[in-house]
């Protein structure tokens, strides 16, 4: 991509030192040099009199331009010219004239006399930011931006509100949803320093995403040798294994490597971790979806909303521009999506992920996160998900499903008057025209349905699922809970019967001893002493023996009673436990 620049310099010597810098960056057209604001608007004015390709992507503003203000002249500019990226040349490049340069709308600031490193990020941030305008611009109101013949791909930039949340299961579902529908997509690991996706789709590859950051123009060819085509039909393109490598891509190297991902795959999805850098700032920038992933409890969505807030202080992204993902979701928790909504200011997705590990356990350990079941609710979940975004809808002229049959029908895989239509089911197709409600397979508030329409985009009705199948999948985790208690069941009795057991043992001791007590005091003063030691003995308990005789002056009596199973009056055991006292003689 060749970058046009107007400058807009009143001081000669600042000219031709700026034109010198110009001349040395790769990729770059330095167009006429204009000597004042009058002189910058007429010619902005008039490259874009026919259309906005015809202005230049980058315009650095000296700050001494004249006759009006220099900051008046950024805020003109980027009010009149939206599509085009403003630089601010100042001599005092500090914080304070950082901020006000950003409120008119610049989008950056470089020193006097600028360093060409300096000069060069700048210029490269402010041109990709403006390409991504006029993308949006160039799609219209109602077409995806980078859909169409020769247009860019569409980046979507998969970050996690902290760690654990489960960011990277999320990005390589969606990737391998959307080339399921027929998509050629690629998947960036942007975790530069401890991403995963190598763990995830078990790959061993040399070539990483570090290889690209010294390379000024990223050819196809080297594209291609730093990609490595998964088995699955992805195109992987990897963090490296030695982290410390992660700090050679700034700004403008994840910039240039995002944009010739783009401009090879239809589709780029970047997991971008959960530690802001640079690079993966300016992915989410320039991402045409950033989607949230965290999860329905406090720490986590507090972590979404300083993520949130974080990204409006740098002027990354706005919090309505993000989606939130609920990822690891129960009915019963607290924390629900219109909360996560409220408390980030973002879009929350209304298919929600469920909370089952033990399904993703095997997947996970084995590292071939390809291989999740079917029939597991977080595949369908994030497929669904996929639908939802408009990432699963079959690529013109592909077979809809991939290889796994997977299908995703719909108008487009747009969101259309709050209805999804195009959607994902693994097992089974998804039906439904304009308007029409996609089946996502037992997700929290969805329903399968078919749809009608006429014309191209009429689809073939498909027999609902049997009500018992349905069941199954929305009822299997307290299917799963009710097997497991029938299978702990007995044991949990069993428990309970030796616990009971004891009690009448210990019960049986202490009346032995009360009645043993009694009968040796009525024998010491001449009474009946079995009869007394009966006297307070309940009926079951009765049956036992007594024993009571002098030794010397000390009357002593012995009781031994019978401990019963269970339930007293009904079994007993064959030994009993006694209790003996003794009273001194009353003579």
């Amino acid at each position: 991509m060749t970058i046009r620049i107007l400058p807009a310099l009143a001081d000669p010597e600042t000219a031709r030192t700026v034109g010198g810098l110009l001349a040395q960056l790769p990729g770059v057209e330095p167009l006429r040099t204009v000597g004042d604001s009058t002189a910058l608007l007429d010619a902005l004015a008039v490259l874009g009199a026919a259309s906005v390709s015809g202005l230049p992507e980058v315009v650095l503003v000296h700050e001494r331009l004249g006759p009006a203000p220099a900051l008046e002249v950024v805020r003109e500019v980027a009010l009149r010219f939206p599509a085009t990226g403003v630089v601010l040349l100042s001599a005092d490049a500090g914080p304070a004239l950082y901020a006000a340069a950003m409120d008119c709308g610049a989008r950056g600031l470089a020193a006097l006399p600028p360093s060409p490193d300096e000069l060069g990020a700048r210029v490269q941030a402010a041109a990709h930011w403006a390409t991504g305008v006029r993308r949006h611009l160039d799609a219209g109101p109602g077409g995806p931006a980078g859909g169409g013949a020769g247009a860019d791909g569409r980046l979507v930039a998969v970050v996690g509100a902290k760690g654990g949340v489960g960011t990277t299961v999320v990005a390589v579902q969606l990737a391998l949803a959307a080339r399921s529908a027929g998509h050629e997509v690629a998947l960036v690991d942007m975790d530069l320093q401890s991403g995963d996706v190598a763990s995830y789709l078990d790959v061993r590859f040399r070539r990483s995403v570090a290889d690209l950051a010294g390379i000024s123009d990223i050819s196809p060819r080297v594209l291609e040798d730093a990609v490595f085509p998964h088995p699955t039909g992805l195109g992987l393109l990897l963090a490296p294994a030695e982290g410390e490598r992660g700090e050679e891509i700034g700004d403008p190297a994840s910039r240039q490597i995002t944009a010739a991902l783009r401009r090879r795959y239809p589709l780029v999805v970047a997991d971008c971790g959960t530690q802001i850098t640079a690079a993966g700032a300016a992915v989410i920038e320039t991402a045409d979806l950033a989607l949230l992933v965290t999860t329905p409890d406090v720490v986590s969505v507090r972590a979404a909303k300083r993520m949130v807030r974080l990204w409006d202080r740098l002027r990354i992204r706005k919090a309505e521009d993000t989606m939130t993902v609920v990822n690891r979701h129960t009915r019963g928790a607290e924390v629900q999506p219109p909360l996560v909504a409220r408390t980030t200011g973002t879009r929350v997705a209304r298919t929600v992920v469920p909370a089952a590990y033990k399904e993703l356990r095997a997947a996970v350990d084995s590292g071939r996160m390809q291989d999740l079941d079917a029939r597991s609710g977080v595949r369908q979940a994030l497929w669904a998900l996929a639908g939802e975004l408009g990432l699963a809808a079959p690529a013109p002229g592909a077979r809809p499903g991939g290889p796994r049959r997977h299908r995703a029908l719909g108008a487009g895989g747009s969101v259309t008057g709050g209805s999804v239509t195009g959607g994902s089911v693994a097992g089974g197709p998804v039906t439904g025209g304009p308007g029409g409600t996609a089946a996502t397979g037992g997700v929290v508030g969805s329903e399968a349905a078919t749809g009608g329409g006429t014309g191209p985009d009429r689809l073939t009705p498909v027999p609902a699922p049997s009500p018992f199948r349905r069941f199954r999948r929305r009822g299997g985790d307290r299917g799963q809970v009710a097997v497991e208690f029938a299978g702990i069941f007995p044991m949990i009795l069993v428990a309970l019967a030796v616990v009971w057991q004891c009690v009448l043992v210990g019960y049986t001791y202490s009346l032995a001893g009360h009645a043993a007590d009694r009968a040796a005091r009525a024998g010491a003063v001449g009474r009946d002493c079995a009869e007394a030691a009966r006297a307070d003995l309940p009926g079951e308990w009765r049956t036992g023996s007594i024993d009571c005789g002098r030794e010397g002056d000390v009357y002593k009596a012995t009781v031994k009673l019978k401990v019963p199973v269970l339930v007293p009056d009904a079994v007993d055991w064959p030994w009993a436990v006694g209790g003996t006292a003794g009273v001194a003689r009353e003579d």
